[in-house]
C-alpha cells in the first residue's frame, strides 16, 4: 500500500493550504489516518488524526485552524489549513493504519514540504 500527499507548497502568513493523501493498493479497510510534521531540528509531531468513523484529533497548536476530513470511498485523508503562520512551516506526513487481507499496519508517505512565510 502507498500513501502519496500532495497539496504542500509555500504560503503567506494567514493563508491556507489543504493537503490531500491517497492510499493505494491492496486495501481491505483503513481505521486511523492521520497527518504528522516535523520541522528542522524538531521532532516529528503529530497534527492531526481521523478514525473511519469520522472522529477526529488535533494538536493543541493546530486547533480551530486546521481541519481533517476523509473520504472512505476513495481511501483519502485531507488536512484543510487555515490562518498559516511561519511556525507550521515543516514537512507534513500521512500516514493510515491499513488492512492489507494479510495484515494490518501503518503505512506512511513520503512527506509534503509546507512552508509559511512571514
Amino acid at each position: 500500500v502507498q500513501l502519496v500527499e500532495s497539496g504542500g507548497g509555500l504560503v503567506q502568513a494567514g493563508g491556507s493550504l489543504r493537503l490531500s493523501c491517497a492510499a493505494s493498493g491492496s486495501i481491505l479497510s483503513i481505521n486511523y489516518m492521520g497527518w504528522y510534521r516535523q520541522a528542522p531540528g524538531k521532532q516529528r509531531e503529530l497534527v492531526a488524526a481521523v478514525t473511519s468513523g469520522g472522529v477526529a484529533n488535533y494538536a493543541d497548536s493546530v486547533k480551530g485552524r486546521f481541519t481533517i476530513s476523509r473520504d472512505n470511498a476513495k481511501n483519502t485523508t485531507y488536512l484543510q489549513m487555515n490562518s498559516l503562520n511561519p511556525e507550521d512551516t515543516a514537512v507534513y506526513y500521512c500516514n493510515a493504519d491499513v488492512n492489507d487481507y494479510v495484515r494490518t499496519y501503518r503505512a506512511w508517505g513520503q512527506g509534503t514540504q509546507v512552508t509559511v512565510s512571514s
